[in-house]
């Protein structure tokens, strides 16, 4: 009886002290994943993505071109292009502004970009849909509001392409090799209405 007693009182204080020491033993807290990986991304201080562009920068204000800043450029960029596009237009996608062989180490365009074909850095204008060699704004007809689209691409080289190259030119000349794209789109609607 007496030996029952104690084994009973063994079986009863061994899942105790299992149980305590597992109490005792530190748990491990979660490490939070933490990466400084910023996304690829074109912004403007003029206007939201998805918001109306302001009459300044159109053909009916001032005809400059907005501020823009990009962030978070996928390894291996060499050098940036941006293309804005209109593609509400009527005879179809209409090109407003060509810009590429932006340094890597660009983080923007300031407000009122030169109509010069070689810009600071060494970047280079390439030829809109007027033929022109600069921004042009938007001016569409009367009617709805058209969406401006303004597409930066991080591409693995610069290109080897002369001011001047058209939207054409510089998409076949980027094709397998961009790294990665971002797009900011504003809304314009004709005021004279």
């Amino acid at each position: 009886m007496r030996k029952r007693g104690l084994i009973f009182v063994c079986l009863l204080l061994v899942p105790l002290a299992i149980a305590g020491c597992a109490q005792q033993v530190p748990q491990e807290e979660a490490t939070p994943i933490v990466t400084d990986e910023t996304p690829f991304k074109i912004t403007s201080t003029a206007f939201e993505d998805g918001a109306n562009i302001p009459k300044e920068y159109s053909c009916q204000g001032e005809n400059k071109s907005p501020e823009l800043s990009w962030t978070g450029l996928p390894a291996g960029t060499a050098s940036l292009a941006l293309i804005m596009d209109d593609p509400d237009a009527t005879v179809g996608t209409f090109n407003h502004w060509v810009v590429f062989n932006l340094p890597k180490d660009s983080t923007g365009l300031p407000e009122g970009v030169t109509k010069d074909t070689v810009l600071a850095g060494g970047a280079l204008q390439g030829k809109n849909g007027a033929r022109s060699m600069a921004y042009a704004g938007p001016c569409p007809p009367k009617g709805g509001p058209h969406h401006y689209t303004f597409t930066l691409y991080a591409v693995d080289a610069p290109l080897s392409l002369e001011a001047g190259a058209t939207k054409d030119q510089v998409l076949q000349t980027m094709e397998g090799h961009i790294l990665g794209q971002t797009r900011l789109i504003g809304l314009y609607q004709n005021s004279m209405q």
